[in-house]
C-alpha cells in the first residue's frame, strides 16, 4: 500500500475501534444495568416495561459486534505486510470477542422477546428464565474480556517492533492487555475476588485503547521511513 493508502487503512481502523468503543459504553455502561438487576423479577419487569430501552440494547450489542470485527479485519489490512503474525493474531482474538458478543446478544433478544410475551416460555418460569439469559448473557461478556485483552498484546508488540506508533503506546498496550486478561481471570475464575482489583487492573488498557484510538484518527501511522530512523539508534545500541 502507499502511505496514503495507509493513512487511510488506520483512519478506518480509528474509526471502527471508536465505534467499538462508543456502543460498549452505552451498552454495558448505560443502558444495560438500567435492564439487568441480580433480581430475575425485577429484571423482567424492567424489560416488559422498557421495551424500547431493552430493543436499544440489542442494537447496541449488535453495534459492537459489528464494529469489533470491523475493527479487527481493518487492523488485520493495516498491520499484515509489516507484522503478518500480529495482524492475524489481532484479527482472530478480535474476532473471537465479536463471537462472544454475539452470543451476549442472542441471550439478550430471547430475554428480550420472553419478557414482551412470556407465553413464549409456554408455562414455564418467566421470571427465572429470562434472569438465566440475562446470567449467560453477563458470563459471555465475561469470556470476552479474555479475548479483549489478547488481542491488545499483539497490537502493542506490533507498535514496539515497528515503530510505526509511539513506544509508550506499545507498551501501554502490552500491561494494558496484560491487565484486562489478568483482571477477567480473576474476576471470574476466583471466588470472591475484589472489585477495587478487578476494576484497578483493567485501566491501563482503557488509557491505552483510547491512545490508540486518537493515535489512528489523527495520525493514522508513521511512515515506514520514520519507523527505521526512529529505530537505529536502539540497533546500533544493541
Amino acid at each position: 500500500m502507499t502511505t496514503t493508502d495507509t493513512v487511510r487503512t488506520a483512519r478506518a481502523a480509528g474509526l471502527a475501534y471508536l465505534g467499538l468503543a462508543v456502543t460498549g459504553m452505552l451498552g454495558f455502561l448505560v443502558v444495560r444495568p438500567q435492564l439487568y438487576t441480580a433480581d430475575a423479577a425485577e429484571t423482567l419487569a424492567n424489560l416488559a416495561g422498557e421495551q424500547s430501552l431493552a430493543h436499544t440494547a440489542v442494537l447496541l450489542e449488535m453495534g459492537v459486534v459489528v464494529t469489533q470485527a470491523l475493527a479487527a479485519v481493518w487492523f488485520y489490512r493495516l498491520l499484515r505486510d509489516v507484522r503478518p503474525v500480529a495482524a492475524f493474531a489481532i484479527a482472530a482474538f478480535g474476532l473471537m470477542n465479536s463471537a462472544a458478543i454475539m452470543a451476549s446478544g442472542a441471550f439478550m433478544i430471547a430475554a428480550t422477546a420472553i419478557a414482551g410475551d412470556p407465553s413464549i416460555v409456554a408455562g414455564a418460569d418467566a421470571a427465572g428464565t429470562v434472569g438465566a439469559l440475562g446470567a449467560l448473557s453477563t458470563a459471555t461478556w465475561g469470556m470476552g474480556t479474555v479475548f479483549f485483552g489478547l488481542w491488545l498484546i499483539p497490537m502493542g508488540w506490533a507498535a514496539l517492533t515497528t515503530r510505526r506508533f509511539p513506544v509508550t503506546l506499545g507498551w501501554l498496550l502490552i500491561v494494558g492487555g496484560s491487565g484486562y486478561l489478568i483482571s477477567g481471570l480473576v474476576g471470574y475464575g476466583f471466588a470472591g475476588s475484589p472489585e477495587w482489583l478487578v476494576t484497578a487492573l483493567g485501566l491501563p488498557a482503557t488509557a491505552a485503547e483510547f491512545w490508540m484510538i486518537g493515535y489512528l484518527l489523527v495520525a493514522g501511522i508513521r511512515p515506514r521511513a520514520h519507523a527505521t530512523v526512529a529505530a537505529a539508534p536502539a540497533t546500533v545500541g544493541a
